[in-house]
């Protein structure tokens, strides 16, 4: 693999995230049986997408120096 992109961006990391997320609610007693993980860890990629093209533009926006 010579290409990278952002930890974040990874399904295989959110994927990981909602597991151990699960498995620690399941050690405190919450009920995690109606769960989906995969639809779970698909909204958690789609949230984090979003928050950031949100940086992206907030960033650009505010930036001092022009982009050459």
């Amino acid at each position: 693999m010579t290409i990278s992109k952002p930890w974040y961006l990874s399904r295989t990391i959110w994927a990981s995230i909602v597991t151990v997320l699960t498995g620690a609610a399941g050690l405190t007693g919450l009920p995690i049986d109606g769960v989906d993980g995969q639809a779970l860890t698909e909204t958690l990629l789609q949230i984090v997408s979003a928050v950031s093209g949100l940086v992206a533009i907030f960033g650009r926006l505010s930036a001092k120096a022009r982009i050459g």
